[in-house]
């Protein structure tokens, strides 16, 4: 047997190793099993579902109707040099702003079944699409765990500018393979570059590929909208099994103590790096999932400065947690996507974001370090925050039409300024 075939063996062995014991330890703590189960399922149903199930019904939608393709060929001229991506994914990255992960994932997916992006393009769109939505940052993590509404901006600035610098960075990978992967057809046919296309009218030629994109798919509205809702919510089903998982494990893990030595070295690792040790709850718990890691990072030790704490929840909020790389990994399942460049770039958006806090942190917020529990919110739970869906929504909507909107603008401006140097 090779090495590599008695590699896979142990794996396969430990892994037969490590559900057993998962089992055992779930026959020993069955309360404190069903409690977690019960609070990850709060969070999936809370939300998760009104966040990402109606975006992903839409984006399904205006993917059918040839909306993406229409978008595609108006952002191709912000898309293309920036980050080496088609222009459709300049709405996959508006999208996943609004409902955040793993949306971005699963409409990269789609973009690939329709051959509008190569492998490669898919996984430096999938790199820099993942990221949470506003009104988690807003909401859960700024009033619901920091109970201080002023840190939101910090946050979420931080966020999405690290995200934008993980797709100019990811723009190296996989240069000069892109051709190489058959599954792709000819940008060409999309995305129209020649001499007589040029000279066209660009809103035009972004309603021809509209046009041809929607009599390619053919089905009538009924059968759109059934199938968008079964694969929508067989995705939403799958995130929410992860995240009810997880949250098991990591209730299980702090039964059994087996975290110690994994605060230990986080709390090792932050002396040394002049950081607060009491922040390693808030890491360790944010390696397996978002949520847990950030309200850890609002609930702790009142002698942290906020800035630190901000930062904290900034690296939890950018890695995703480990149920959230599940979900990826079971999306591009079904593709030739690697999960490998997925996770360089969690880890660099990880390493960005709380920089970014740091150095925001004095014009943003100026020499506010308030507790991180404001006193003019009485009785307020940090462990629940149930939001209206109205609310979740409506402020994904608003914010899919901001980004888009001024994706758009962007695309314009390149565009002119492109045709006046070419002119000249």
């Amino acid at each position: 047997m090779s090495a590599l075939g008695k590699l896979q063996k142990l794996t396969h062995v430990m892994f037969i190793l490590a559900l057993l014991v998962l089992c055992l330890l779930m026959i020993l703590f069955p309360a404190e099993t069903w409690q977690a189960g019960v609070r990850g399922l709060a969070i999936w149903w809370d939300v998760l579902f009104p966040s990402l199930f109606p975006f992903l019904v839409l984006s399904e939608l205006l993917i059918g109707f040839g909306i993406v393709h229409f978008l595609g060929t108006l952002l191709n001229p912000l898309m293309r040099p920036l980050f080496r991506v088609p222009g459709s994914g300049g709405f996959v990255f508006a999208v996943s702003c609004a409902s955040g992960y793993p949306t971005g994932a699963k409409l990269t997916a789609q973009l690939w079944e329709q051959k509008l992006v190569t492998r490669e393009e898919g996984e430096r769109l999938v790199a820099f699409t993942t990221s949470s939505d506003p009104i988690f940052m807003i909401g859960a993590v700024s009033v619901g765990f920091f109970h201080n509404v002023a840190i939101a901006p910090v946050l979420v600035a931080s966020h999405y500018a690290a995200a934008f610098i993980v797709g100019l960075l990811m723009r190296f990978h996989g240069r000069g393979t892109d051709h190489s992967n058959k599954h792709s057809i000819s940008e060409s046919k999309v995305y129209p570059s020649s001499p007589n296309h040029i000279r066209k009218n660009k809103l035009k030629l972004a309603i021809e590929s509209m046009h041809q994109a929607r009599m390619a798919d053919g089905r009538a509205f009924g059968e759109l909208l059934r199938q968008a809702i079964s694969s929508s919510l067989r995705l939403i089903i799958i995130v929410g099994g992860l995240v009810v998982f997880f949250s098991v494990i990591m209730e299980l893990l702090v039964q059994t103590g087996w975290l110690g030595v994994l605060y230990q070295w986080t709390e090792l690792g932050l002396v040394h790096a002049g950081l607060p040790p009491a922040l390693s709850q808030s890491l360790v718990g944010g390696l397996f999932e978002v949520t847990l890691g950030a309200k850890e990072a609002g609930a702790a030790g009142a002698s942290i400065p906020l800035i630190y704490k901000a930062a904290a929840a900034a690296f939890v909020l950018s890695w995703g947690g480990l149920s959230v790389h599940a979900q990826i990994m079971s999306i591009l399942s079904n593709t030739p996507m690697r999960y490998g460049p997925f996770l360089l770039a969690r880890v660099i958006h990880a390493l960005i974001a709380p920089i970014l806090v740091l150095l925001l942190w004095a014009p943003m917020m100026g020499a506010m370090d308030l507790p991180a529990f404001a006193p003019n919110i009485p009785n307020f739970n940090p462990f629940i925050y149930t939001p209206h869906w109205g609310t979740i929504v409506v402020t994904g909507l608003v914010t899919l039409g901001i980004v888009t909107l001024l994706l758009l603008i962007c695309s314009l401006i390149i565009s002119l300024f492109s045709n006046r140097h070419v002119k000249r």
